[in-house]
């Protein structure tokens, strides 16, 4: 049997956690969690590069240590760099929220005396406390999937998605400095701060099946550029530059598209200062939800169940047809799931979107608010 973990004996923590933007999002509630229960330790949180910025103003956090493992972390010696970083830093416990073999290995290399993640990917002997997933939990969003690993530790409540009271706090805040970025970019570009500015995310890097039709993207843009005389703002990775060329030159109205031009970090300050982003299920979709930015989400081969935005301002458009979801990269046929989603449909639901957002308290920093 294992040992159990008294959480007042915990000094230091190692939190593993997730490699990709949508995915650092939804773990937040997790590491929160984890943040309430270990209320005095240093909680210390190991990630790829290129998440960074997700948590660069996180208080919930003490330091950020970067997995660099195409550069100095590559191959036996890069892993062996890292993991005398991992003993000098004498952490007491190691929450794996990451489901590789490699981030098992890691905390056991590093000689961490507890070591909590999912039984999986044939890494159960590498943990001293091995959670067997809870089935249930594949039924619901994915955020619960994280927090399932303190449950499955009887640190918090089994089945929280049942609790009535019980709330994901997926919430972030931007970097000051990326935040002053963004203003002073789009101040560069003629638009004012208390210009209404709608944001479009045209691409998904996941896969065709996932993009909304960018003519259909422009002409909600134009619409709404018109009824709430707003500029368009288009953001993007660099993969997703050609998808945003072809919205915005389907555009009449002014827009800005810097697809491929900013970091992730500037990218949250760009959102920040939207009135209302319109996206696809992607990365940016999560960071407009936990950065409270009002939006339509747009849903085809994938599951707003599992993976929709964490956002009371949020609204959620799809298709509902019988191979949907498929979680399929791409169509092998007609892309019904998309197609059958309609121009005015994501214009009522914009309409909503910004109704809600003007519901809320005043405490939200968004655009058109003075902070």
């Amino acid at each position: 049997m294992s040992t159990r973990i008294e959480p007042e004996s915990i000094r230091r923590v190692l939190i593993r956690g997730t490699n990709w933007v949508g995915d650092a999002v939804m773990s937040v509630p997790a590491i929160r969690e984890v943040r309430r229960l270990f209320p005095r330790a240093h909680i210390t949180l190991l990630i790829r590069p290129w998440v960074r910025d997700v948590y660069s103003a996180a208080e919930f956090i003490d330091e950020l240590l970067i997995y660099e493992k195409d550069g100095r972390h590559d191959g036996i010696a890069g892993r062996h760099r890292l993991v005398l970083t991992l003993r000098s830093k004498g952490f007491d416990l190691a929450i794996l929220l990451q489901n590789a073999f490699d981030a098992a290995a890691l905390a056991w290399w590093a000689r961490i005396p507890f070591r909590v993640g999912y039984r999986r990917d044939a890494r159960g002997f590498l943990l001293t406390h091995p959670v067997t997933i809870d089935p249930e939990v594949k039924r619901v969003h994915q955020a619960y999937y994280y927090l399932g690993i303190l449950s499955g530790m009887q640190w918090i409540g089994a089945h929280l998605w049942t609790d009535p009271d019980y709330r994901l706090r997926a919430d972030l805040a931007v970097h000051h400095s990326d935040r002053a970025k963004a203003r002073a970019l789009l101040a560069e570009h003629g638009i004012e701060e208390d210009e209404p500015l709608i944001g479009l995310n045209a691409g998904a890097s996941y896969g065709g099946a996932k993009r909304w039709l960018p003519d259909r993207f422009a002409q909600v843009a134009e619409h709404l550029a018109r009824s709430c005389r707003a500029r368009v703002l288009l953001v993007g990775s660099k993969m997703e530059e050609p998808i945003a060329r072809a919205v915005a030159a389907r555009i009449a109205a002014p827009c800005l598209n810097l697809a491929g031009q900013t970091t992730l970090g500037l990218l949250m300050g760009l959102l920040k200062e939207c009135s209302l982003l319109i996206t696809n299920d992607s990365g940016p979709m999560h960071l407009a939800a936990a950065l409270d930015v009002p939006q339509v989400a747009v849903f085809g081969s994938t599951s707003e169940i599992a993976t929709g935005p964490l956002s009371a301002v949020a609204e959620v458009v799809k298709n509902p047809v019988e191979c949907s979801p498929c979680f399929l990269r791409e169509c092998p046929i007609d892309l019904r799931c998309m197609t059958g989603v309609s121009v005015a449909q994501v214009i009522e639901a914009a309409e909503r979107a910004l109704a809600r957002g003007r519901r809320r308290p005043e405490t939200h920093r968004g655009r058109n608010r003075n902070d």
